[in-house]
């Protein structure tokens, strides 16, 4: 049967679902998509991870989150079960919009006993979400004791997420890019923090395009200033840094960034828009991954990481890069609201019962876009059941645009 989609210009358009799977085509047989697999060898990859709101909690926007944590840990076992790491606590997971620090904390504690029951790979960020979105007044001017408070929050944060047993990822700092006058403050602090940690740690450069307050990140909006801080403070700590996960949209910065690490020192892609070309890399290296979109393409970027373990990157450039489009539409600007996009996709693919999310924000994308969104998923054959995404697309019109 026909759906009308609505689409941006107003007007509405037939469009006819698939109604099977994607039959994708490796080295070897043609096979539907997998139920499973072994990690990927020949790049480390982690799946950052939404959260699943409890739809029937009594909270407002501005309440604590209340999470369905069982539909929640489930989401996490299916990334593992492809053989997908897992990013916990991130962006994706609604941190800094609608998860606060207490529902992180319980988050990162649930998910580290899963995965150490399944031996799933887990990385979980610590930020300073605990501190207030506006500082107490007295400390406006005085530089010294906001930094300080900083600190103190991340270190706290640090020693939760390292007893949990799992793998630290420094997050940017909205307290911090707010209390920095510049990048000695950037490099005391981060200095501060690699000292301590036990392990090797990832450390995370958001753009100010998934969180404005993140402007001017390492003392300044010059980018190749900022890039040179951030390598001096891996090149200071070489030994403690795992890798860095760059989420700047800029393909080209993070291959010069890339080319410039220390040995041993990973680049985890951030990019949204170019995952495929610099997860592929060149003769001169290639990135990990570290994002957002693999929550949403979980089973087919696993079974398109495998192609590449076996040297086919032609392989798996055709079966990743049909997912771009997909990408670029669900973290268009405003990028901070792909979290919309991303939670939309898993209820249409039946991870969760419903579409409500944390703090409300299931409405900050407007139909159209959602419309979009189901058409590109649909169409690459992302659906395990595409009738049950068709039925609950169909819901979705109805309600929200009084399409029948």
């Amino acid at each position: 049967m026909t759906l009308r989609l609505p689409d941006a210009g107003g007007g509405l358009r037939p469009y006819r679902p698939r109604t099977d799977p994607a039959v994708r085509i490796t080295r070897t047989e043609p096979h539907t998509q997998s139920k499973g697999g072994a990690p990927p060898l020949s790049r480390t990859a982690y799946a950052a991870a939404h959260v699943v709101a409890d739809p029937f909690a009594d909270t407002g926007p501005d309440g604590p989150a209340a999470v369905d944590w069982d539909a929640t840990l489930a989401f996490r076992r299916h990334l593992w079960s492809h053989g997908l790491g897992v990013a916990e606590a991130m962006d994706t997971a609604q941190r800094g919009m609608g998860l606060g620090w207490a529902g992180a904390a319980e988050l990162i504690r649930r998910s580290a006993a899963e995965a150490r029951s399944m031996g799933g790979r887990l990385v979980c960020g610590v930020g300073t979400d605990q501190l207030p979105a506006h500082p107490d007044r007295r400390r406006d001017g005085d530089r010294a004791a906001a930094l300080a408070d900083v600190r103190m929050a991340y270190e706290a944060q640090l020693a939760l997420v390292e007893d949990e047993g799992a793998t630290a990822v420094i997050m940017a700092s909205r307290a911090l890019a707010a209390a920095a006058r510049g990048p000695e403050d950037y490099l005391e602090l981060y200095g501060a923090l690699l000292r301590q940690a036990r392990e090797p740690v990832i450390l995370h450069w958001l753009g100010p395009m998934f969180d404005p307050a993140l402007t001017g990140y390492w003392g300044g909006t010059d980018l190749d200033a900022a890039t040179a801080t951030f390598l001096e403070v891996i090149t200071a700590h070489p030994d403690k840094v795992d890798g860095v996960k760059i989420s700047l949209l800029d393909a080209g910065r993070e291959i010069g960034l890339r080319r410039r690490l220390p040995d041993g020192v990973r680049c985890y892609t951030g990019d949204d828009f170019h995952y495929p070309e610099l997860i592929a890399g060149d003769g001169r290296g290639c990135s990990h991954a570290l994002l957002g979109v693999f929550d949403p393409l979980g089973p087919l970027a696993a079974d398109a990481l495998r192609t590449l373990d076996t040297g086919d990157t032609a392989g798996f450039r055709a079966l990743l890069d049909p997912t771009v489009a997909l990408s670029r539409h669900l973290f268009q600007a405003p990028t901070r609201y792909y979290k919309t996009g991303v939670v939309f996709l898993a209820w249409l693919a039946g991870h969760q019962d419903h579409f409500t999310m944390i703090g409300g924000l299931q409405g900050a994308r407007s139909l159209p876009h959602l419309a979009r969104a189901y058409e590109l998923a649909d169409g690459l054959g992302l659906f395990p059941d595409p009738a049950l995404a068709e039925a609950r697309m169909r819901q979705l019109l109805a309600v929200r645009g009084g399409i029948t």
